[in-house]
């Protein structure tokens, strides 16, 4: 995607105004968002660019996250994971969850201005506020259209608590903004690192930055004074669960400083799950049994099996002391010894 360092809506080459295209082409065939939205290419990325007409957004329950109220300003996310809940939203604007997730990017140009209207309503409640839910937050897009600096002023003006999702190490651009915020209100960061194999990332983050970087934004964030902690999402059955695996992230986790590991289980919500079965059945074709049977029909695995993960997560938490104390917990290693992998 082109780069504009410019705030605001990005100059890029316009493909189709919305209100004149409509006029020219109601076909009923066009995705529904390109009858909506203004349209951009960059580099291969279609934007379309919207007004917000909401900025918060209930987090539904079975999405297993610490929040209740969300606001994003982009939909869809060039990480292209292929577990991504957030695939189910591009089926209702007209888009493919599989192949245009990754590459048709919902932008919702007036998101401050709109946070900052909610944000004043006095059927708000001042809750705390997770960023990013339905696409990272500091995706490649955001070097273009600039909104997060928007969204936590927003966010500071009103003294409202809040929390970064991300995998970018972009949030480090904003250090300072964040820092300003923390000053008046509760202020966190949360870094996505569900496994610190890189050949599994390659696999099914294949356009995210590896665990390694994250990591290292995770330190980054605690030593400029904003606490970070690491959202172990997703831990993927059969593949990411064994107990080397779990104790490999944590570990990890805790030699970055973070401040918490929160564990989530894989979810496969419509969308998600086609895209994410397909990938299964070609790399791995004699685990789609058991997933059958470890997720039925449904959205979650059994019950039993995520208490079990949690449990274990829970365990390495407390053992390597994360939580405890600001000090980070290191390992001894010899200079030439690398970090292991797993």
């Amino acid at each position: 995607m082109r780069r504009d360092a410019s705030p605001g809506p990005a100059a890029g080459p316009l493909v189709r105004p919305a209100q004149q295209q409509a006029l020219l082409d109601q076909s009923p065939t066009r995705p529904r968002i390109e009858r909506q939205a203004v349209t951009r290419v960059f580099d291969g990325i279609t934007c379309y660019e919207v007004p917000a007409r909401t900025a918060i957004d209930h987090v539904p329950e079975a999405a297993e996250l610490p929040f209740r109220w969300a606001a994003s300003p982009y939909r869809g996310c060039e990480s292209g994971c292929r577990y991504c809940a957030g695939r189910r939203g591009h089926r209702y604007l007209g888009l493919d969850p599989a192949e245009d997730f990754a590459t048709s990017i919902v932008v919702k140009t007036t998101l401050a201005d709109r946070l900052r209207r909610e944000l004043a309503s006095p059927r708000w409640a001042g809750e705390p506020v997770a960023l990013g839910v339905a696409g990272d937050c500091y995706q490649p897009a955001e070097e273009t259209y600039r909104l997060m600096p928007g969204v936590i002023r927003a966010l500071a003006d009103a003294a409202n608590p809040f929390t970064v999702l991300t995998k970018s190490p972009l949030v480090l651009r904003d250090l300072d903004l964040l820092r300003d915020a923390a000053k008046v209100t509760e202020v966190g960061v949360l870094v996505s690192v569900g496994f610190v194999d890189d050949r599994v990332r390659r696999a099914v983050e294949p356009g995210a930055a590896s665990p390694q970087r994250r990591l290292e934004v995770c330190a980054a964030l605690n030593d400029g004074g904003i606490p970070c902690g690491v959202l172990m999402a997703p831990i993927l059955p059969l593949i990411t669960d064994s107990a080397d695996h779990l104790q490999a992230t944590v570990r990890r986790a805790a030699e970055a400083g973070a401040v918490s590991v929160t564990p989530v289980v894989l979810r496969l919500p419509s969308g998600a799950r086609e895209t994410y079965l397909a990938w299964l059945e070609r790399e791995h074709p004699g685990l789609v049994p058991r997933y059958q049977a470890l997720y039925g029909k449904g959205q979650v695995a059994e019950e039993g099996y995520r208490r079990r993960v949690a449990e274990q997560v829970r365990a390495l938490a407390e053992a390597y002391g994360i939580g405890r104390s600001a000090r980070r917990w290191r390992r001894r290693r010899t200079p030439t010894r690398q970090l292991a992998l797993v």
